[in-house]
């Protein structure tokens, strides 16, 4: 008789150290006291306990449920539902490289290739030096800038292979890499900590910025009539006579209009028979 393992049910997540969770509970009390249902503080409290452990664990989940007086399931049912809340061990650079049709056409999935060949991981994996987790992500909304790279939700447009292969090796040797627009770079720690509602203290980080590219701002300036350089105007339509009624064409309900074949009158005249 074959035996039959039924499992045992997974242990209560540890607690944090005493001064960990008291230092987590300081930071929770201001986020909560943001909002006026504490349950509204989920996602920046899951934030916060990432910034803690470099993803959302079992024990950062328990935490999240203790502070806000929710189940962990109600916890987990969010923290699985979003992407950017990391549920494994990642690196300190999450790379993503978008493989979306504009991105991926102009060389994004060449690109996520290529990076998982020199890197030598797969989709979602992290390198052994614990330094970079490579990704593939479906859009990163910066379409006139493809293709594009993000590290830690920073831009880094117009890539290429070779481009792309110099900022994760610079990244794993510790050399600082600047973003093409936006905030200076910051490990994922630190960036999760910043999505989670507290501010940015680097010198000119909050300063940092960066635009859209002019292909993003034609269309725009097109509506507001800024620009007419481009402008595709269609031509214009004949106008009928003054009291003309406009034609009229039955709808799918109703019956087929006469064909050539069976209406005498009509200009390309009736369908012979064969031979005649």
């Amino acid at each position: 008789m074959t035996d039959v393992s039924l499992g045992m049910p997974q242990l209560p997540a540890p607690a944090y150290p005493a001064e960990t969770r008291a230092r987590l509970e300081k930071d929770a009390a201001e986020l909560i006291g943001r909002y006026p249902d504490s349950r509204s503080a989920l996602l920046p409290l899951l934030h916060l306990v990432q910034s803690e452990d470099g993803y959302v664990t079992r024990t950062g989940m328990q935490f999240c449920a203790d502070v806000l007086g929710l189940t962990t399931a109600e916890v987990t049912a969010v923290a699985t539902f979003y992407s950017m809340y990391r549920r494994k061990q990642c690196g300190d650079y999450q790379v993503g490289v978008c493989t979306n049709t504009l991105c991926a056409v102009m060389g994004g999935d060449a690109i996520f290739e290529a990076l998982q060949e020199h890197l030598k991981v797969g989709n979602s994996e992290t390198t052994e030096d614990g330094k970079v987790t490579l990704e593939h992500i479906e859009c990163n909304a910066a379409c006139d800038f493809a293709p594009v790279i993000m590290i830690n939700w920073e831009f880094f447009d117009n890539q290429t292979i070779e481009s792309a292969k110099q900022l994760v090796d610079d990244l794993r040797a510790g050399r600082e890499v600047a973003p093409t627009r936006g905030a200076p770079l910051c490990d994922f720690k630190a960036t999760s900590r910043i999505l989670a509602g507290f501010p940015d203290e680097r010198p000119g980080a909050v300063g940092a910025t960066g635009g859209a590219g002019p292909a993003s701002l034609a269309g725009l300036l097109l509506a507001k009539d800024e620009s007419l350089a481009g402008q595709v105007i269609p031509p214009e339509k004949p106008r009928r006579p003054t009291g003309e009624e406009p034609a009229t064409h039955p709808s799918s309900h109703d019956a087929p209009l006469p064909s050539s074949a069976s209406d005498p009158k009509h200009p390309a005249g009736p369908i012979a028979e064969e031979g005649e």
